[in-house]
């Protein structure tokens, strides 16, 4: 269309240069003897003048248009565009194509609800804001196959269409028309392919990979999403760690341009609970959560004497404007842990305040509060029972309270390791087993002794990466011993039939000779939703779902033609 340049390559040395320019109109004002329009590209926007004498056709907001003219110096800057201390005098526009009124103003700050951007979402996209979310994004796949090119990785497609497995969510599933009555599965990770890959000989895979997981979405969570992919053959884990700390320093020097200072620290799974209430802590704050079961134990409270274990959080500075109703909304967060209440005291005068103060004597509320260094005007949050769901409920809260309180700075980074993850989580109710990653993780050396004795004693050779409190990626060394994997298989209670049916080939390919390896999967989503400063996953994805895992725009998923279900051999029953 005779483009001469994008919009923003254009500075004050292009004074005099004639040029064609393409774009959108962003914005029209007519002075009477002077017309503005902002015209926008993938680029940013410039300012076209019209001046009085140029004859040009009706333009408005979103048409598409040409534009010649000479770009001129502009009497008064704009410094707020790229552009702004140019302008193009217009000697003619072009009309490509006219635009309806849109139904959200096309900016960073638009008026519209997520539904309405998600329905009209090419419209979306045209704001700068997601244009730049979506580059950052390319800007880490760019890293990703440069990084692993340089490394000796072998970027290799796995399948989409593949068996069905248990890997922690549902599958899924796709009809085959071939095989009435049988289905695939899309992946959900392309876990045991890569896995067969080693055993191929490859040593170092990666791949840009599509997942599928049929699960209750969230703000970080989406049915389809991307993973950075990779395993490894002979190395252990410090050699795969280094080679991610290398992948991540370079991404985010890239795009964000910050210098990520290595090795990156590593906080055992069991500290990061004890201590900061998660496995996916963020640590770019204080307010650790505190051991207070000796002393509270000591007191009358009946709730307190029968607990496994009793956490405290500090809140500082909060007391003062701690109403019933916030004491109230707080009662209902610890509910969603499944607390009855939460033990909620106000220190004044080195003393504490409480409906439960009454069961303290004088002395245990002086080491009460000498415990948890609480001062005057602090808030100091309790909870009571079985050791994890406290920690998970209190470190909840610190995250809330550290977001309300402005203690998480933007534009700030903080990243490390979580290791030393239980192999499997137990069942409350039937006692069972379950991997808490997946079942090709191997057990450490020093704890695989219990696998016979007390499988809840067994931590594995696992790994997330942890950025700003987000799981940005996980992996693990796996198993390669076909003993060791049976072995593993049998506690979470696999019969050799569910074996050979759902992991047949992948067993039959451990007889042939399986190097150690082990691997991760950084989620691209995730990683891009950090780099953007974002906590909502869909605004860095071109089309995603809504929280109900349907597309507003497409209307997806719909029902089909009663001939392309007979063609599968399905029917659809009443309910």
């Amino acid at each position: 269309m005779n483009r001469t340049c994008y919009n923003t390559d254009l500075s004050l040395k292009d004074e005099g240069r004639e040029v064609s320019l393409v774009g959108w109109v962003s914005k029209k004002r007519n002075l009477g003897a002077l017309q503005f329009i902002d015209l926008r590209d993938r680029s940013g926007i410039i300012q076209i003048t019209v001046q009085e004498g140029v004859s040009v056709p009706d333009v408005r907001n979103e048409y598409v248009i040409r534009v010649e003219g000479t770009v001129h110096k502009k009497d008064v800057p704009n410094k707020a565009l790229k552009t702004g201390e140019i302008e193009v005098l217009a000697k003619k526009i072009e009309v490509f194509s006219k635009a309806n009124p849109t139904p959200l103003i096309i900016a960073d700050d638009t008026d519209a609800l997520e539904d309405v951007r998600l329905k009209y979402r090419y419209l979306d996209l045209r704001r700068p804001v997601m244009r730049h979310n979506l580059e950052k994004r390319a800007q880490i796949v760019k890293a990703a196959h440069q990084y692993f090119d340089e490394n000796g990785f072998i970027e290799v497609e796995t399948p989409c269409l593949t068996l069905s497995t248990p890997e922690g969510a549902r599958d899924y599933i796709v009809p085959s028309r071939v095989s009435h009555g049988c289905f695939y599965a899309l992946p959900q990770s392309p876990q045991l392919f890569k896995q067969l890959l080693m055993i191929g000989g490859f040593e170092r895979y990666y791949q840009i990979a599509r997942c599928f997981r049929d699960e209750d979405l969230r703000q970080d969570r989406q049915p389809e999403f991307t993973q950075i992919d990779l395993e490894m053959s002979f190395l252990d884990q410090d050699e795969i760690l280094t080679i991610m700390e290398g992948f991540l320093k370079k991404v985010f020097k890239e795009t964000v341009n910050f210098d990520l200072k290595l090795p990156l620290r590593r906080l055992p799974y069991k500290e990061a609970v004890d201590v900061y209430g998660s496995d996916k802590p963020d640590t770019r704050f204080e307010m650790h959560l505190i051991e207070v079961t000796d002393v509270l134990k000591k007191t009358e409270f009946s709730g307190y004497q029968s607990a496994e274990s009793i956490k405290a959080l500090v809140v500082p500075g909060v007391a003062p404007v701690t109403s019933r109703k916030v004491i109230d909304n707080l009662t209902l967060e610890a509910k969603k842990f499944g607390f009855g209440g939460i033990g909620v005291y106000k220190v004044n005068n080195g003393t504490v305040e409480s409906s439960l103060a009454k069961f303290m004597n004088e002395e245990q509320m002086k080491e009460f509060v000498a415990l948890t260094k609480a001062k005057d005007g602090d808030l100091i949050l309790v909870l009571a029972g079985k050791h994890d769901p406290v920690c998970f409920a209190l470190g909840a809260l610190r995250s809330k309270y550290a977001h309300e309180l402005g203690y998480v700075k933007p534009n700030t980074y903080d990243l490390l390791w979580v290791v030393d993850f239980p192999l499997f989580e137990k069942d409350i109710h039937d006692g069972s087993y379950k991997p808490l990653h997946h079942p090709f993780t191997r057990p450490t050396p020093e704890t695989a002794q219990y696998l016979d004795s007390d499988p809840s004693k067994v931590l594995s050779a696992a790994y997330d990466i942890v950025i700003n409190g987000y799981e940005a990626g996980g992996g693990s060394l796996r198993i390669y011993d076909q003993d060791m994997q049976k072995k593993i298989f049998n506690i979470l209670g696999f019969t050799n039939e569910d074996i050979a049916r759902k992991f047949g080939y992948f067993v039959k390919a451990f007889q042939y000779g399986t190097p150690p390896h082990g691997g991760i999967a950084f989620g691209l989503e995730r990683l891009s939703m950090i780099i953007c400063g974002t906590d909502n996953i869909r605004d860095v994805i071109a089309f995603p779902k809504n929280l109900k895992a349907t597309c507003p725009m497409s209307n997806a998923p719909e029902p089909v033609d009663e001939a392309q279900l007979k063609d599968v051999g399905i029917k659809i029953a009443e309910e």
